[in-house]
């Protein structure tokens, strides 16, 4: 059976409350197994059988369901989220706090890439270091002060034209900690 990973954008942010339980209990109440969250941020990782977009679906509506809350879910198998760890154009870093990926439910557009790119640009003559680099659904962030400290990554954050509505960030220990799960 196919493993997936899961995640709910903006969950115990902003006052978006969901109790890591009634999410384990949300997919095992659709029949998953092997479901697991890792930490309190909206990430599970699961085996069923299914697309990944209908799955998301699925999961979207079990949480609004279960729990009361109307959140982005993406759903990614397990060798897409191999492919997102291979695909990582910052290897040398080895901080797992100031590499993100920016995951978003489908591949980011032409013109999105270069509205991201044109903020980093910007944020960049301020004398920024932090850097950014696009691989379809993915936005890899590098941010080497960190997310709380950085411009690019809060301007972003505001942007509707460079693709961040419906995306969700996890730092590079997240991503690498849910590979792990995927693969156990």
């Amino acid at each position: 059976m196919p493993r997936y990973v899961a995640l709910l954008r903006g969950i115990n942010v902003g006052g978006v409350r969901v109790a890591m339980a009634d999410l384990r209990a949300s997919l095992e109440g659709l029949g998953y197994d092997d479901v697991a969250t890792y930490v309190q941020s909206g990430n599970a990782t699961f085996t069923t059988a299914g697309d990944p977009e209908a799955l998301a679906h699925e999961i979207q509506e079990a949480v609004t369901e279960r729990c009361g809350v109307t959140t982005t879910v993406i759903v990614l198998t397990d060798a897409e989220w191999d492919r997102l760890v291979l695909d990582n154009p910052y290897p040398d870093e080895t901080d797992g706090t100031k590499l993100h990926a920016v995951i978003a439910p489908r591949a980011f557009t032409p013109e999105e890439v270069r509205a991201a790119q044109e903020i980093r640009d910007a944020v960049r003559e301020t004398g920024s270091t932090d850097d950014l680099t696009v691989v379809g659904r993915v936005l890899y962030l590098h941010l080497p002060n960190g997310m709380g400290r950085s411009t690019l990554a809060e301007k972003l954050g505001r942007s509707r034209a460079a693709g961040q509505r419906d995306a969700t960030a996890r730092n590079w220990r997240t991503v690498l900690a849910l590979q792990a799960r995927l693969r156990g």
